[in-house]
């Protein structure tokens, strides 16, 4: 086996571009001399010694304010430092990489420790060093245990000539990011909080309320065998306000607005959110009134935001590339590529080179994933037909390189995940059209009413080959259409569910007004930022079952803030 070259010094490297003095270089210096040293030396007597490895140090710097009932609850902030390290014995064709939740290592022959994958937060290079040699002799060990086991197993498999590699070859990426302010006016922040939160006191209905600003950064420093030196930094602001109630029927009800910002000063100004806050009230006061219906199967219009969930959990996850070649997946599109999958008026494409879209931040922008690749826009479906993959460094059959697309929350292990999901649309109407739609179809099919779902909470989905290939959605506002005039009435206590691809294609035509969802998408490898943007969408069929049905009391007394008369 060819020796690896060394790695040269990432400050020399990178010294013509940016300042010698930065502090993040001497870090970044620090981990490519820990890795020449284990290039060099790493082996056990009798094995192979590592292929590829790379270094992975997060710098985390998070702001939290909390208030409940106009009074702050929480006021901190933390800094913490977190190393990844990835060791891969064998070759790119064949190595020991195993899915996260399958690698565990373990011995009969003494006590086993694990390394902690933290790093120091003083700008000690030495100290950073010795985190990283102690986590990498644990990582080397466990890789040696894995492609041994692999090739044991390998024994009883049928032979696959179109089995994929198991990782790609990339060209190595240098890039040094110039630092990003991180502002935080605590002081203003904590006196919005505590006056927004106030608005809900005096409302006995409101049982529960809060408040909370969030500020994260994020400094990450790469490095890697193949030569790959990255310094990247990330922001992002968070504004969340929400309120619980409960039905006479004891249903618990729940209505909230939350806004990101890469920025702090893209936050909404304190007259907009004392708005939202109003509109939270108004809703959920509403929906307290509004009848449970019973389940319901029919037509139905999803309005932007919950549209964009539908295609973000219906075809977005099983898109994902790891899941194409994965047993226990259901591989929903394996084996359509170059063939009609959803409407030929529909394309789908990821994109998280994206940072705004008509003004507004996108969550899911990132110039290079967590395995080194610069992020790039990719055409999954084109026309209705299935184009492509979101893909990591994993290959799948027939698509043999990473797309930039292997992400990951904190030390967890990459694998192929969205981003910025844009959903387009050729067949296009207005609102007023797609709601005419609406009734004809109802009418169509002898139903009294359509539905419009305008709020959604959020979805899950099930894309194993163990249980059925569904997917769950939790609408919030949801309006009853009356086919006889048209009139809109507030409903509650259902949710959506459905099989994916049923659902896709039952789609007849969509708005003209894209709207935008941001918010944070939880999978194998942990919660990462997501953005979809995607037009309203008239569904011939959706079904709606009733979801759990609270029995609870609510409060026996009114709160201790509700106006004299409403006191018990």
């Amino acid at each position: 086996m060819p020796a690896l070259p060394l790695l040269a010094s990432a400050a020399a490297f990178l010294l013509a571009a940016t300042p010698a003095a930065d502090p993040r270089l001497s870090l970044l210096d620090a981990m490519a001399a820990e890795m020449n040293r284990n290039q060099q030396q790493l082996k056990l007597q009798g094995h192979e010694p590592p292929y590829f490895m790379s270094y992975q140090l997060k710098d985390y710097d998070q702001q939290v304010i909390t208030a409940r009932y106009g009074a702050l609850f929480v006021n901190d902030g933390y800094r913490d430092r977190r190393i990844t390290v990835d060791v891969r014995v064998g070759s790119y064709e064949f190595d020991s990489s195993v899915p996260e939740e399958l690698d565990f290592a373990f011995t009969t022959k003494g006590t086993s420790y694990f390394a902690r994958p933290e790093a120091p937060i003083d700008d000690s290079p030495m100290a950073l060093r010795t985190a990283l040699w102690l986590l990498t002799d644990e990582r080397y060990k466990s890789a040696l245990f894995q492609f041994l086991k692999k090739k044991g197993e390998d024994v009883y498999a049928v032979e696959d000539p179109k089995r994929p590699p198991s990782f790609s070859r990339e060209k190595p990426n240098t890039h040094v990011q110039a630092p990003v302010a991180f502002p935080f006016d605590r002081e203003r922040w904590t006196r919005v909080a505590r006056e927004i939160s106030g608005r809900f006191n005096g409302r006995p209905e409101i049982f529960d309320s809060d408040v909370r600003i969030t500020a994260d950064k994020v400094v990450r420093l790469f490095v890697s065998t193949e030569g790959s030196r990255l310094v990247t930094e990330e922001t992002l602001y968070g504004l969340h306000v929400s309120a619980m109630a409960r039905a006479e029927d004891g249903q618990l009800l729940d209505n909230s607005r939350t806004f990101y910002s890469p920025a702090e000063a893209g936050l909404p100004s304190e007259a907009d959110l004392a708005k939202a806050a109003d509109v939270v009230i108004s809703e959920l006061l509403a929906l307290r009134q509004a009848p449970a219906i019973d389940p319901y199967t029919g037509p139905a219009i999803l309005a932007p935001e919950a549209s964009g969930v539908l295609f973000h959990e219906t075809v977005g996850h099983r898109l994902e590339g790891n899941r194409q070649g994965d047993d226990r997946e259901g591989k929903t599109f394996r084996g359509q590529e170059g063939k009609p999958v959803l409407p030929v008026f529909l394309s789908i494409h990821d994109d998280p080179t994206l940072r705004t879209l008509g003004g507004d931040p996108l969550n899911g922008y990132y110039l290079f994933d967590e395995e080194g690749v610069k992020g790039q826009r990719v055409t999954l479906v084109e026309k209705g037909v299935l184009k492509n993959y979101l893909l990591s460094r994993q290959p799948v059959e027939g698509f043999l390189q990473s797309n930039g697309h292997g992400r990951s929350q904190g030390t967890r292990r990459p694998v192929a995940r969205m981003a910025n999901l844009l959903v387009e649309s050729t067949k296009q109407v207005s609102d007023e059209e797609l709601k005419r739609m609406l009734i004809a179809e109802a009418k169509r099919q002898g139903k009294p009413y359509g539905l419009i779902i305008r709020d959604i909470t959020g979805g899950n989905t099930n894309t194993s080959s163990y249980g059925y290939q569904a997917f769950k959605g939790v609408p919030r506002m949801v309006y009853r259409v009356d086919v006889r005039d048209g009139k809109e009435s507030l409903v509650r206590g259902v949710e959506i569910v459905g099989t994916p691809l049923s659902s896709v294609n039952r789609i007849l035509a969509s708005g003209k007004k894209a709207g935008l969802f941001n918010g944070f998408c939880g999978a194998e490898s942990g919660m990462v930022p997501v953005s979809t943007v995607a037009p309203a969408v008239l569904l011939q069929e959706i079904e709606l079952q009733r979801s759990v049905e609270g029995k609870d009391r609510p409060p026996i007394l009114s709160s201790p803030s509700a106006p004299a008369e409403t006191q018990k």
